[in-house]
């Protein structure tokens, strides 16, 4: 379970990193790709900060993630320039994809196609 301090330093990641992506986002995956931070957990020593990412407006959306992973270490400097008043230590960043929207629409979907073959056995 995070401790207080854990869920109020991921969540100082999240809004800034969230920041950073949208001035310099473009710049590393390109246009047309709508990337967010939807969670940031921390590691109980506060050193690593998994970041999780959305991705929509492509199909390849871990060749997004590859491509923060390329720009990482620009990444942790633009960050740390942005928190490094608010924290003793910056913390290492890794990236992880989170299709919980992907999976909630897949479900959907299937819901919806076993919803529209009950009607029709019912008819």
């Amino acid at each position: 379970m995070e401790s207080i301090r854990q869920k109020q330093v991921g969540e100082l990641i999240r809004r800034y990193f969230g920041m950073l992506l949208t001035e310099e986002g473009s710049n590393i995956y390109g246009r047309g790709k709508l990337v967010t931070v939807t969670n940031v957990k921390m590691t109980p020593d506060l050193l690593v900060a998994k970041i999780y990412i959305s991705v929509y407006g492509t199909e390849n959306k871990q060749e997004v993630i590859l491509e923060l992973e390329d720009n990482h270490l620009h990444l942790r400097q633009a960050l740390a320039a942005k928190i490094g008043k608010q924290m003793r230590r910056m913390p290492d960043i890794e990236f992880f994809l989170d299709d919980t929207v992907d999976e909630m629409y897949r479900v959907q979907n299937l819901l919806d196609r076993v919803h529209d073959e009950d009607e029709k056995m019912h008819e």
